[in-house]
């Protein structure tokens, strides 16, 4: 045995009695506690809170969005579930969280080296916090999404148990690891898709060739593009992807925002970015929870056939942060970018932020579309969506496993099913909680205290 080697497991063993002990301040059972505190937030109020600073004419589309379901609901709230959670009892463990770990936040991408891998691909609400609000998110989300395709409520449970176990075996394993393998561990898409069989969470036609790989922003050149007047732009599709006006101010905006993200690159990675100029910039409304802030698309090019298609967001505090505390970040884009490097196995190369503006707006950019491939929740198989929440649980361990303390958490969660038994019952009580708020939305829109317009005719 190599020296030192003894002493390394001995740390790893204290570490995981520690964690066990943590079982007599934290019931496992007590994990599985929900109900609304006697004074719970008034709903409507924070609704409107976090609509302050979103861009006026898009409110009425994130609230059109979030009716389509209590899953939609819960994807555009995660400010009120991490109200909600700061209740719940945790075990002091800190990670690097997500902050917004629901199932349509995970996929496939491509790596630098052009692999594709499965892994979470959403940080805008990453920050340091309990590792508990991440796992529970991910339950709750996948307990109102069985419910939303209308599986029944025992298979429902099923897939949040096999989240739960996935979550507990892999961080179990990874807490044996040396650090350095942990860091290096990735879940590849490929095998992933291969052991699905006919589940096929993801769409198995994701191609990891180098070549095509590449050649993703030149796929996408003719679907986002148009040529006019002989130079090539971003096609307006209102209210989605539009050209704002003034034209001029807003290209000049982003055209300074995009100068200074140069400057938070590597110094190898900005020679690469130095090849492309700015042709054209446009919004881009995104997601559910994004809808109203400032995201927007930029079409570079360092020639006519080698496109580069970035995408800026703007990046606003962590809902997780009046509960968790202030980022040790001052530009929210830094901390985007920094959760996501630490949380994920490889990260996009463009990755960086920038600020602008007075007062100062933060952002974070990244590729659009990296050979991001999302599952379709909607034509899901139930086969499809368990096996799918099993790789969902697995990709939360491995990033809280390189960014907390395995041996520590999984001495908690022990070899018993006590923690999935709780985690099912957190998830049932929750996803209750969802269908009442949703509901609570649906009869401020009847009664006009909301005012939304459909996709296609909102401003």
């Amino acid at each position: 045995m190599p020296r030192g080697q003894s002493s390394v497991r001995t740390l790893r063993s204290v570490r995981a009695k520690q964690g066990r002990a943590l079982r007599q301040q934290v019931p496992r059972s007590s994990q599985g506690d929900w109900k609304p505190p006697a004074k719970r937030r008034d709903l409507l109020a924070m609704l409107r809170e976090a609509d302050r600073h979103r861009i006026p004419s898009l409110i009425p589309i994130r609230y059109e969005r979030m009716l389509q379901s209590p899953f939609a609901f819960l994807r555009g709230t995660a400010f009120v579930m991490a109200f909600d959670l700061a209740q719940c009892p945790t075990t002091g463990i800190r990670v690097q969280a997500c902050g917004d770990c629901h199932l349509m936040n995970f996929g496939a991408f491509a790596t630098p080296e052009r692999n594709v891998i499965f892994d979470i691909n959403d940080f805008d609400e990453t920050l340091p916090a309990p590792w508990e609000w991440d796992i529970k998110r991910l339950v709750a989300s996948i307990m109102v999404a069985g419910r939303y395709r209308g599986f029944a409520e025992r298979h429902c449970a099923e897939a949040v148990l096999m989240a739960v176990r996935a979550y507990r075996e892999n961080l179990a394993e990874y807490a044996t690891w040396p650090e350095l393998q942990v860091w290096y561990a990735r879940i590849d898409a490929q095998q992933m898709v291969a052991k699905a069989s006919s589940a096929n969470p993801l769409d198995s036609t994701a191609d990891a060739n180098a070549r095509v790989a590449a050649n993703m922003s030149a796929r996408l050149l003719p679907k986002l593009t148009e040529v006019v007047g002989g130079r090539r732009r971003i096609k307006d599709e209102p209210p989605l992807l539009y050209h704002p006006r003034p034209a001029m101010a807003f290209a000049r905006e982003v055209r300074a925002a995009i100068h200074n993200y140069r400057l938070s690159l590597a110094a190898d990675r900005r020679v690469l970015a130095d090849h492309y100029k700015v042709v054209d910039v446009a919004m881009k409304v995104v997601g559910v929870g994004s809808v109203g802030t400032f995201c927007a698309v930029a079409l570079l090019e360092a020639d006519v056939d080698d496109p580069l298609f970035l995408q800026l967001k703007q990046a606003r505090a962590s809902v997780l942060e009046p509960y968790a505390g202030r980022s040790a970040y001052r530009n929210q884009g830094e901390r985007v970018v920094v959760g996501q490097r630490l949380m994920q196995s490889a990260s996009d190369f463009f990755l960086g932020w920038s600020r602008i503006g007075k007062p100062p707006i933060d952002f974070y950019f990244r590729q659009l579309r990296d050979m991001k491939v999302s599952v379709n929740l909607d034509t899901l198989p139930f086969a499809g969506f368990i096996n799918y929440a099993h790789y969902c649980g697995w990709a939360v361990a491995r990033a809280h496993a390189k960014t907390g303390d395995a041996a520590m958490i999984s001495g908690y969660l022990g070899r018993s099913d006590a923690f999935d038994e709780a985690l099912k019952a957190f998830a049932r009580r929750y996803a209750d909680q969802t269908e009442r708020d949703h509901a609570a939305l649906v009869k401020a829109v009847k009664s006009g205290k909301i005012s939304i317009a459909g996709e296609q005719s909102a401003a």
